[in-house]
């Protein structure tokens, strides 16, 4: 074979590597077990409630994480609390409208401020988060952890995980959510606390 080849060849797995380097995450998780907790502590009640309806993409290089892009998904309904009034009023017109607005969605453009450690990735996501239909430009900060071939351990299937944890704070007012009432059992800003695992299976 002419020894000029090698290097075209080279060059044509290189490429092929670079192109195929970035993966995408499917965040809907089949086991179910994908999550969100909302705490409200406002000064005569403290609300505590969690959401499962969790789906979206994310395209992720550990190689170049700063160019992570995506998006996740809460499907509203899903959204509890233990108290059957509360959650009605929580899901209704007056508050979430979940009818009108089945959707709370954050649009991943790009990570910041990218920190390593260990095997985790310590940044910032930024991005819009949209909830009622109103749109916020949104700083979270996330801790990232890719785990390369781990996905047969979770889902009994070959691939990979990447596992996204955030907290973070929104607040009522940004979302039109009775904005500028000061209620004393609902607070404005409600903490948020994720833990979630995307699936990226071997073709």
């Amino acid at each position: 074979m002419p020894k000029t080849i090698f290097p075209t060849l080279t060059l044509a797995l290189l490429s092929t590597f670079a192109y195929c380097s970035a993966k995408s995450f499917d965040f809907k998780d089949p086991k179910g077990v994908n999550n969100i907790i909302f705490q409200m502590d406002a000064p005569l009640e403290s609300i505590n409630g969690s959401a499962d309806g969790i789906s979206g993409v994310v395209s992720f290089d550990p190689q170049k994480p700063e160019k992570t892009t995506g998006s996740i998904l809460l499907n509203a309904s899903s959204l509890h609390v233990g108290n059957k009034l509360l959650k009605e009023h929580m899901l209704g017109k007056d508050w979430m409208n979940v009818s009108k607005y089945p959707t709370v969605k954050f649009n991943l453009s790009k990570l910041t401020d990218i920190k390593r450690q260990g095997i985790d990735l310590i940044a910032v996501a930024e991005g819009k988060m949209t909830i009622r239909n109103v749109t916020t430009h949104m700083l979270i900060p996330v801790k990232l952890t890719y785990l390369k071939d781990m996905l047969v351990k979770r889902n009994r299937v070959p691939g990979d995980l990447l596992v996204l944890r955030a907290k973070f704070v929104v607040k009522r007012d940004d979302f039109n959510i009775q904005k500028g009432k000061n209620l004393e059992k609902v607070a404005n800003e409600i903490e948020i606390s994720l833990n979630l695992a995307g699936a990226s299976p071997d073709s």
